[in-house]
């Protein structure tokens, strides 16, 4: 299982890859673009061949990408909804220059619409983008969310609503967020647990559409909807969840990053995989 984190694009998308080299990653997450700006620069020619060289120098694979925090596909304001659609056909179009096998996708806030109305949007919102880079091969993961506030994609109930919904959704599969489906209810602690959470993503979803993991830990107990990230073993999924998936053979291929929290010199990043990495076999 390629095991990774989330790395910076800073001074270039080139340079996330020597980021992870020297972290150890066998896979990375990257930003294809600044995540809390509208607007962006595009890639040059020079940056994409440096970028692509690198990648394949590492041998670290695959790098996929996450979208931007300011992309809303379910807001009711016409104009960002618009805005964001705009902005999400740029990502696919970034991660088709670099060739990136697929863009995570934070689903969307309902703001106060409704939760059916929401995914409703959502769903139009990802019809259109697909419809309009038809030719384009990336694969949109839909990421578990944590349920904070009019978040929505906080279950697989929802998750399997919006392939229902969307055109192309052969095109959508899964990203499961460790931190994020804890806080959202789902008990991966214990093995019962453990096992009906991926049996009810295997009856609702198909585990063939589950295609990268966010491994972290949370701050957060179960139910209490708390989004926020802490390091492996450290906060209150501890280690057992860890071991399951990574000794879980029907998870064998699929890439693993960190979300973690982390300092300049990435010693965080460094001292989570090493820990992964004991768990396995």
């Amino acid at each position: 299982m390629p095991l990774g984190a989330h790395m910076s694009i800073s001074g270039g998308v080139d340079k996330a890859i020597d980021r992870g080299r020297e972290v150890g990653c066998d896979t990375i997450q990257i930003f294809t673009r600044t995540p809390r700006r509208w607007k962006m620069r595009k890639f040059s020619q020079e940056e994409v061949e440096s970028f692509k060289r690198k990648r394949e120098e590492t041998g670290i694979n695959p790098v996929f990408a996450h979208d931007t925090y300011l992309i809303n596909l379910a807001s009711p304001d016409e104009e960002l909804w618009k805005r964001s659609i705009t902005v999400f056909e740029d990502e696919l179009a970034r991660c088709d220059a670099l060739g990136l096998p697929f863009l995570v996708v934070h689903p969307g806030s309902h703001v106060g619409t409704g939760e059916e109305a929401g995914l409703e949007r959502i769903a139009q919102a990802l019809s259109l983008a697909l419809s309009h880079k038809p030719a384009y091969k990336a694969q949109l993961l839909l990421e578990i969310t944590a349920g904070q506030g009019s978040n929505l994609g906080y279950n697989f109930q929802q998750l399997a609503r919006l392939i229902e919904l969307t055109e192309s959704g052969e095109r959508l599969g899964i990203c499961f967020d460790t931190c994020h489906a804890f806080v959202a209810g789902y008990e991966i602690r214990t093995p019962e647990g453990y096992d009906t959470t991926f049996d009810e993503l295997n009856e609702l979803i198909g585990l063939e559409r589950l295609k990268a993991f966010h491994l972290n830990d949370s701050k957060g107990d179960l139910e209490s909807r708390l989004d926020r990230h802490e390091h492996i073993g450290k906060g209150r999924l501890g280690l057992e969840p860890f071991r399951m998936i990574l000794n879980d053979e029907r998870f064998q291929g699929l890439p693993m990053v960190l979300e973690t929290p982390k300092g300049p010199e990435m010693e965080e990043d460094k001292e989570n995989l090493r820990v992964l990495r004991s768990l396995r076999g």
